[in-house]
């Protein structure tokens, strides 16, 4: 009886078409996520040249003054891709990875990005959490809707009662020929994904998988529930259809518009602006008045006192400090923001599996915000430890000769990925349970049994 059910759906033109168009569009997101990683893994490459280049170019023409030399020196810091960012881009489509930087103010530099084509930011990435999260469960909606209706409204569902040990047995069982279908194409894609992407068998990989297993099994849970109905198959499927545009469109746009009223982030444009008034309004005012708050800032450097001149790098240094200084509240008011939009969003995510899930991947691929705004971090001690080594010498006025350039090379921030198994997995679990067990309650209730 299993194998002339599996011969029946194997038979369904359109259950084998579904399925074969989701293998083809799930093997365009895998080519779509090495095309991105190559890509930016190829410009990672390429500014180490640069930076030996632009570092070999610029000394040879400024060796009379260090101030000079690095007042246009930029130091490169870059955030390298994770294996999993080609089956989950999140936010590096939009978010720098690659940080150059001048030992001038930092705020007015930390922001800069690649520009991106609007359209095409509209349209997003078709990666692979693209797949799993948008397009696996329409599949299992179409596969579902009316496997209890269906029987209803040809009359054989009398038929099945007599040969089946019960209605719910075979509903379970045309069920689970279709999980069956379902999971052989996720696992067929996440196969190629292993071996095409080179990814590695770690924790990370494996909670990838498990996250998009009980995503895909919740999405069976919800038609189980929708099937208890017992409604015919037209209510059936506008009410999976429903849930869908809801969980996948809608509470996600509702939860972004929440969080813009409810925590409304200064734009980084602001931070930059403040930092550039900080910076050239000290043109206009006593030399002492910067050098003051300079030494505050930094005693160590008291040491050096403001040359008797109208110039000097000293000076010009302390300026640009001090313009980072006063852009510092805004700047932190910003991160604060972020974080606790980050927070929210955590939280909200609890309820709903799509968000829920989307968060997992873009953790997992370390492409979320919490893995951004460590980036940013990063490039803030990066940029502070170059100014304390350049500092000291720029204000003795070393020359230029005596500094060994050729060691300065590209540096990487490395992120971190902490696979949090109950943290990931047990919302998606109980959704799982209370859904499902609704659906079993459902048709235990309307004795379909």
């Amino acid at each position: 009886m299993y194998a002339l059910e599996i011969n029946h759906f194997l038979r369904s033109k359109g259950a084998m078409g579904g399925l074969v168009l989701l293998l083809l569009v799930g093997c365009l997101s895998l080519l779509i996520g090495r095309q991105f990683v190559a890509k930016q893994q190829q410009a990672q490459a390429e500014i180490a040249r640069f930076q030996r280049e632009h570092i070999e170019r610029n000394v040879r023409y400024h060796q009379d003054e260090m101030g000079l030399l690095l007042y246009y020196l930029r130091f490169t810091l870059v955030n390298p891709n994770q294996p999993l960012n080609a089956l989950s881009i999140g936010q590096r489509d939009v978010q720098n990875s690659i940080q150059s930087v001048t030992i001038r103010g930092l705020e007015n530099q930390k922001y800069d990005t690649d520009l991106h084509n609007p359209v095409n930011l509209l349209m997003g990435n078709l990666d692979f959490s693209f797949v799993v999260i948008f397009l696996f469960p329409l599949l299992i909606i179409a596969l579902t809707y009316n496997l209890l209706s269906e029987e209803k409204e040809e009359g054989t569902l009398r038929l099945v009662a007599t040969q089946a040990r019960s209605t719910l047995y075979f509903l379970l069982r045309k069920m689970s020929i279709r999980m069956l279908a379902v999971f052989t194409v996720l696992l067929l894609l996440l196969g190629i994904a292993v071996v095409a992407l080179k990814l590695p068998l770690d924790s990370t990989t494996l909670a990838f998988v498990a996250v998009a297993g009980l995503y895909l099994l919740f999405w069976f849970a919800l038609s189980s529930w929708v099937i208890s109905w017992q409604r015919n198959s037209g209510l059936n499927a506008v009410a999976l259809l429903s849930f869908w545009v809801l969980l996948t469109l809608v509470f996600p746009a509702a939860l972004n518009a929440y969080l813009i009223n409810r925590y409304p982030v200064p734009e980084a444009l602001n931070t930059m602006i403040q930092q550039r008034e900080g910076y050239h309004e000290k043109w206009d005012l006593p030399k002492a008045v910067t050098m003051d708050k300079f030494y505050a800032h930094y005693p160590e450097f008291k040491k050096y006192p403001l040359p008797d001149k109208t110039f000097s790098w000293l000076w010009y240094y302390a300026m640009q400090q001090m313009g980072d200084d006063e852009s510092q509240p805004a700047a932190l008011e910003l991160k604060h923001k972020l974080q606790q939009r980050e927070q929210a969003t955590a939280v909200f995510a609890y309820f709903s599996p799509a968000i829920h899930t989307q968060l997992a991947f873009n953790r997992l691929a370390a492409a979320d915000l919490q893995q951004q705004l460590g980036y940013w971090e990063a490039t803030e001690r990066f940029h502070e430890r170059l100014r304390l080594y350049f500092y000291s010498r720029i204000f003795e006025n070393r020359a230029v000769k005596t500094e060994n350039w050729y060691s300065f090379r590209v540096e990487s921030f490395v992120a971190k990925v902490e696979v949090n198994w109950a943290k990931m997995l047990l919302p998606l679990v109980l959704s799982i349970v209370v859904i499902g067990g609704l659906g079993l309650w459902g048709l235990s209730r309307r004795q379909v049994l």
